[in-house]
């Protein structure tokens, strides 16, 4: 069993190559990087690296796992809420995305590479699974409805993203909470008939 000071060498390691990654993708978009440019931006070395991943593209995955655990405990929150807001996730998302909004442009914009933008998607369509599974099937069976439906608006989520972040749709986070919520409450609408 690792000791807690073991536990924050882990976490501060994880945090370096996490930031060193980012912002490299920020400069050269993700599919130029190698490990080795991860390494040299984190002063990392190769087996401390592949201690924790497997290559660049499992450390991207993590950080994107991380992000979307925080979402996904706060749809938990808000499912449990009384009146709780729909998709309230991507108010967060879009949020934090503002915060960061480098990162993310980098990583669904030109530079981000194909990897990336597929990750990212699922994550998207994760979150909204859960969601539009509730809505759409109450029975709780998995529904070919729901899953279309949740394509659909993860397509249209990441679209938006891609738009706002590039300057394209010049709207507030809270103007661009809105907007997805409108379009997605709309859509489970016309899908449950």
């Amino acid at each position: 069993m690792v000791n807690k000071g073991g536990d924050r060498r882990v976490r501060r390691t994880r945090k370096h190559l996490q930031d060193a990654v980012l912002s490299l993708i920020r400069e050269r978009g993700f599919d130029a990087l190698t490990v080795q440019d991860i390494l040299d931006r984190a002063d990392v070395g190769r087996s401390t690296f592949y201690t924790h991943f497997t290559n660049k593209e499992d450390l991207l995955v993590q950080g994107l796992e991380d992000l979307r655990d925080d979402l996904k405990e706060l749809q938990r929150r808000v499912a449990s809420a009384a009146g709780g807001a729909p998709f309230e996730f991507a108010g967060e998302l879009l949020a934090h995305a503002d915060e960061h909004r480098d990162v993310f442009r980098a990583m669904v914009g030109e530079r981000a590479g194909a990897l990336v933008q597929r990750r990212f998607q699922k994550m998207l369509g994760e979150l909204l699974r859960d969601e539009l599974q509730a809505r759409l099937s109450p029975s709780g069976k998995p529904s070919v409805l729901a899953e279309a439906v949740t394509q659909y608006l993860a397509s249209g989520l990441y679209g938006l993203m891609a738009s706002w972040l590039d300057g394209s749709v010049p709207m507030s986070v809270a103007e661009m909470t809105e907007l997805f919520r409108r379009l997605a409450v709309a859509a489970v609408r016309v899908a449950s008939g």
